[in-house]
């Protein structure tokens, strides 16, 4: 479980950083596959799973999200609301978690701008083409709204289960 200490990427006039522990988490308002928004101030008080995630039904992003819905349960039981953030768009969510029984808030994050405020939308390459995307980063966000962990480069097997460690740690 490698961590950067320090993770960026160019926006042309400057950089966005990934978000540090400490740090105040950006507000965000975005809609789920229902079409219902959610804001993260909706959630004062309880510990926030954000987990970002590249693109619905990729093999990858189904693993991961399935793991968090299996785990979802034991979420429950500390409070902690879990949300998965990623591009495209409702329809594309509803088909995700309609698909695999996902329960929980599937975030459209269409146009990237939430992704960008959590420095997650970042240069990849895939046989040696670059294009932007989603970094798989997932945060928690305490009970009073600050970052109290982030995960980068995030390796599927096992990561629900420590996400959830660490929410029991807090």
């Amino acid at each position: 479980h490698g961590v950067e200490l320090y993770s960026e990427r160019s926006t042309g006039g400057g950089t966005v950083a990934l978000l540090e522990p400490g740090k105040k988490a950006p507000r965000i308002t975005l809609t789920d596959q229902a079409g219902k928004p959610h804001r993260l101030s909706d959630y004062a008080g309880r510990p926030v799973v954000l987990f970002f995630y590249p693109k619905d039904d990729a093999p990858g992003c189904t693993q991961e999200a399935c793991a968090f819905r299996d785990t979802l349960p034991q979420f429950k039981t500390k409070k902690a609301a879990v949300f998965g953030v990623s591009i495209l768009d409702e329809a594309s969510k509803r088909r995700f978690a309609d698909k695999f029984e996902l329960t929980f808030p599937l975030l459209a994050d269409a146009d990237h701008k939430v992704a960008e405020k959590y420095g997650v939308w970042q240069k990849k390459s895939l046989y040696g083409r670059s294009f932007m995307g989603i970094a798989r980063t997932t945060y928690l966000i305490d009970a009073s709204g600050k970052v109290a962990r982030r995960w980068d480069n995030v390796k599927v097997d096992g990561h629900a289960e420590a996400v959830l460690e660490a929410v029991e740690g807090h």
